[in-house]
């Protein structure tokens, strides 16, 4: 081939060309990330304009709720919050919860773990079978087990009872948590399970000493969203927890308020019972954001 029959090309031309090409690309991807920053920017509107609403309506008084309901309060008024928490019993209601959900926020990470760490590590005859029993009570909603549920309480003397609440808690929260633990028990490194069996280490103190505090990101994120869903849950407690209102949960005290308030009109108190309920939840989110992200990405890293 000579010279003279090779394509000539400049300098110039290849960089033109180059940027043709990528123009239609690069607009594509101008389009998406608009797109998705919109989406997210709507998204966090809904989320965020609710909750603040509630909290300034929770400062304002009933004829500043009825007469002006978007506008800001002309002071705040904490009596709202001391009221709600005081007569309308929404500081009993929430150390009643508090007392359940640690309750049974211990049950279900105490006894998921554990069945998450077998599922994980150990091999032995039917293990995938109750493996998929467990992440099968994940299809079945509550609500279809409400009347056998019921019975079998009120059967075992646990009907209106702290216990009985939280082992019902935990006994919903375990499926998710198996699953979701028995993923990342997968993902840890068997090279220090060994090394520590080998150093005379048994398979309690392994699981305890070892195993536990290596999953810690796991387990903080899997913690948090069953903190999330006891703290929040309200077909429960209405179902199993009737009778004696000095032992309700606050989403029966929230609910009893509700009713009550709604022919007494004081909706500033009703405002600041729900800010009440709603801080823990926005507390636990903000301080452990990070660990719920470092959770969801770990066992997708190793």
């Amino acid at each position: 081939m000579t010279t003279l029959d090779r394509p000539t090309t400049t300098g110039a031309d290849t960089p033109r060309s180059t940027r043709t090409d990528d123009r239609p690309l690069r607009r594509e991807l101008g389009l998406a990330n608009i797109f998705s920053h919109g989406f997210l920017l709507v998204w966090a509107a809904l989320t965020v304009l609710p909750l603040l609403w509630m909290f300034l309506s929770s400062f304002k008084s009933d004829g500043e709720i009825l007469s002006d309901p978007w506008g800001l309060p002309g002071a705040l008024r904490f009596e709202n919050w001391s009221r709600a928490w005081t007569e309308a019993h929404i500081g009993r209601y929430f150390l009643n919860s508090a007392v359940v959900v640690a309750g049974s926020l211990t049950l279900t990470m105490l006894f998921g773990a554990a069945a998450a760490y077998v599922f994980a590590r150990y091999e032995f005859r039917g293990r995938q079978i109750v493996y998929y029993l467990f992440v099968g009570g994940m299809m079945f909603p509550v609500f279809l087990a409400l009347v056998p549920l019921f019975f079998v309480v009120r059967n075992a003397g646990l009907f209106g009872s702290w216990t009985g609440l939280m082992l019902v808690y935990a006994a919903y929260s375990l499926p998710f948590t198996v699953f979701f633990l028995t993923a990342f028990f997968r993902t840890l490194p068997t090279s220090v399970a060994e090394a520590a069996l080998i150093d005379g280490c048994g398979h309690f103190r392994l699981f305890f000493r070892v195993m536990l505090p290596m999953a810690r990101p796991g387990l903080i994120s899997v913690a948090i969203f069953n903190f999330l869903s006891h703290w929040n849950q309200f077909i429960l407690p209405q179902v199993l927890m009737q009778g004696d209102d000095s032992k309700w949960v606050l989403a029966q005290g929230l609910t009893a308020l509700a009713v009550s308030q709604g022919y007494q009109g004081d909706f500033s108190g009703l405002f600041a019972g729900l800010t009440i309920a709603t801080l823990p939840v926005l507390a636990v989110y903000v301080a452990f954001q990070r660990q719920i992200q470092v959770g969801l990405t770990a066992g997708q890293l190793k």
